[in-house]
């Protein structure tokens, strides 16, 4: 997955491979059959994997990231723009093969994301 992604993460563009993470679009606990699929993954450093998983951001079927409401009400707004709020919006770095698949985009934005 990290090497479709030319170890780059998909948010902010780090090309540090220590710090990077294949994520799961559709959590490897809901999902038996694509725990493997690489089209149901995508290179994400630690703090966005954690955002992603618990639904702080999401990425639309266009590509595009997309930032929680809850993540606009932090009090420490100052960390929130530098950390997500500058990502809001923008085209995620795609891979050179293995596009994340629509379907589990869609799944992400319906049923992890808080709105």
């Amino acid at each position: 997955m990290l090497a479709s992604y030319n170890y780059t993460c998909c948010i902010t563009g780090l090309k540090n491979p220590e710090l990077l993470i294949a994520g799961h679009i559709k959590p490897w606990s809901e999902d038996e059959k694509n725990r493997l699929n690489p089209r149901n993954g995508i290179a994400i450093n630690g703090l966005h994997d954690k955002a992603f998983e618990n639904g702080l951001m999401t990425i639309t079927p266009d590509y595009k990231i997309k930032v929680s409401e809850q993540l606009l009400k932090e009090k420490d707004q100052s960390a929130i723009e530098n950390f997500f709020i500058r990502y809001d919006g923008k085209e995620i770095f795609l891979p050179s093969k293995f596009l994340p698949d629509v379907n589990f985009l869609i799944y992400h934005n319906n049923v992890r994301f808080k709105k």
